[in-house]
């Protein structure tokens, strides 16, 4: 294989059959059950990369179950999210994210930098409540409840939050062991089509683990819970800070 090539199909590993298509990802009836609570703001403050800000001492932790994707297949995840600020403009920094099967897990760190381990996430739907957990080695270390579709709200409720500005904390070291890439990456979700936000009574816990520390941020008070059916687009994203240089 000469130089061009090689530079023409070098876009993931294996290079003769990567694990993942190119983008955009297209993703179809995402379910996304989102508890925001109260955590510590000195424990959020030492975890967010500058130059982005906290809000406020606010985490947002979030069970997702994705039925159909581009190149992904069906999946669940949880993610652990937190409001920041970036030259005054409000978004998300996503902090951790813990995935059950592998191509997402693959594809969002080599791609965008998500922060993806491998866990065991449950979303399901029971009687009156629907039900998020995570399991990290053979340990239940979160635990969501809410009552199912108990009120319907205005779709606007969400789309705020949809339409702001992700951000990444992207780290690929280098064949010796230093930092090869070091970036702070943004997105945005496209074609966003909400169909549905319902919300109900909620309860959140989370356990301490030392492989999985989702309980670093704990819980103070829970504020609120969100139930979201949508589809959405995720497309590429951009460089904002590059911590090795220009």
């Amino acid at each position: 294989m000469d130089r061009e090539t090689l530079l023409q199909n070098a876009f993931s590993m294996p290079i003769d059959s990567p694990a993942y298509p190119k983008g955009p990802y297209y993703y179809q009836d995402i379910e996304i059950f989102v508890i925001i609570y109260e955590s510590d703001s000195e424990a959020i403050r030492k975890i967010i990369p500058e130059p982005l800000e906290m809000l406020s001492p606010i985490v947002k932790f979030e069970f997702i179950r994705i039925p159909s994707s581009t190149g992904f297949s069906e999946y669940q995840e949880v993610s652990q999210i937190i409001p920041v600020t970036y030259e005054w403009e409000e978004g998300s920094y996503i902090h951790a994210m813990y995935t059950n099967v592998i191509v997402p897990v693959i594809g969002g760190r080599e791609i965008w930098g998500f922060p993806r381990r491998y866990g065991e996430p449950g979303f399901k739907a029971c009687r009156s409540m629907l039900t998020g957990t995570l399991d990290y080695g053979g340990m239940r270390i979160a635990t969501g409840t809410m009552g199912y579709k108990f009120e319907t709200l205005s779709k606007e409720v969400c789309s705020k939050t949809f339409e702001a500005p992700n951000f990444l904390l992207k780290i690929i070291p280098h064949v010796n062991g230093s930092p090869r890439i070091c970036e702070l990456v943004r997105y945005y979700l496209k074609d966003i089509n909400i169909k549905g936000v319902w919300t109900g009574p909620c309860s959140l816990d989370l356990q301490y683990h030392p492989m999985a520390p989702v309980a670093n941020f704990p819980v103070r008070k829970v504020l609120s819970s969100f139930h979201i059916v949508a589809d959405l687009v995720l497309p590429y994203g951009e460089v904002v800070v590059n911590y090795l240089g220009d």
